[in-house]
């Protein structure tokens, strides 16, 4: 799969193109069957698979006053989606002169004139153009006048809900990370450099690996985490804090710090890590005591151990 930003004048769309639209963020059961439509029609009719995206969430640039958290970064959506069949993952750079497009303009100007499109995939609720007047109605109209194909994916239901990127962020938030799972069709997960901090941890006989997230990242509230994490293509159980650690005067950011059980690797300070998310077993809290601390924390890894029946 090639990367391509819409700042990168050398590209040129030879061949026709199935092109798949919308925002994509997180890549759920929904997006991931607009996906599969997408490869599979543009391979049974020789087109290039194009999805087609952008590289700050809309809504985040159209409404400044109240900013999206992502449930996930560009950096893991171009990770997952080099797994598929994909030929070319396009990010266009959206920024207000760009939302003000009329919805023909944006068909006619980008998708079709710039990017060779014969093949439009989107989903029931795909809204496009200024002020969101383009929706999948107009697609097929556009369609039809152009001489383009449209397929329009119906929406993925979990019980009575229909999978979207709001549902998944709003369980993100709550802590259901079990309902997450279900939603995006794997664990959530949060990347990130391993960094020294207060070393606490190894003062209390828990040694941790400290992450910063990603500030853009919609984050589960603070907490204890049953949580597995992949270091060097590995994976590890384990329990993960997020919070400032309070029970130690807090610190001036959230941060996610992980205790890996059964690991004997040494240091790893400065290695790539990616902690994924399984359940949520308690509320941060501050503690009177060190040692009530290390008791509740032993109590926390007997039940991570209990869940892996380790």
């Amino acid at each position: 799969m090639k990367v391509i930003y819409g700042t990168d004048e050398g590209t040129k769309f030879i061949r026709p193109t199935g092109i798949g639209l919308g925002n994509f963020d997180g890549l759920h059961v929904g997006h991931l069957a607009l996906i599969n439509t997408l490869i599979t029609e543009s391979i049974f009719n020789s087109f290039d698979s194009v999805l087609y995206t952008f590289s700050s969430h809309t809504e985040n640039i159209i409404n400044k006053k109240s900013i999206t958290p992502l449930v996930m970064t560009n950096e893991k959506k171009i990770e997952l989606l080099n797994r598929t069949r994909l030929d070319y993952l396009y990010f266009e750079k959206f920024d207000e002169a760009f939302s003000k497009m009329k919805p023909e303009t944006f068909v006619k100007d980008i998708l079709i004139k710039r990017l060779n499109m014969k093949l439009a995939v989107a989903g029931f609720n795909y809204r496009f153009g200024h002020k969101g007047e383009g929706d999948a109605e107009l697609l097929r109209k556009l369609g039809n006048d152009l001489g383009f194909r449209v397929i329009i994916i119906e929406p993925i239901r979990h019980g009575d809900e229909v999978v979207s990127s709001t549902l998944i962020r709003k369980n993100i938030l709550i802590g259901d990370m079990g309902k997450v799972f279900e939603l995006l069709g794997r664990h959530y997960s949060i990347t990130g450099i391993v960094e020294k901090g207060r070393r606490i941890g190894n003062t209390l006989g828990f040694p941790t690996a400290n992450i910063s997230p990603e500030i853009e990242l919609a984050l589960p509230p603070d907490g204890v985490y049953i949580s597995k994490t992949c270091i060097d293509g590995k994976m590890y159980p384990g329990i993960t804090n997020i919070g400032i650690n309070p029970t130690f005067g807090g610190l001036d950011r959230r941060c996610v710090e992980t205790h890996l059980l059964n690991f004997e690797n040494g240091d790893i300070y400065g290695k790539k890590i990616e902690v994924f998310l399984i359940e949520r077993i308690r509320g941060e809290k501050k503690f009177e005591s060190a040692q009530h601390l290390v008791e509740q924390i032993k109590k926390d890894i007997e039940t991570a151990k209990n869940y892996f029946r380790l």
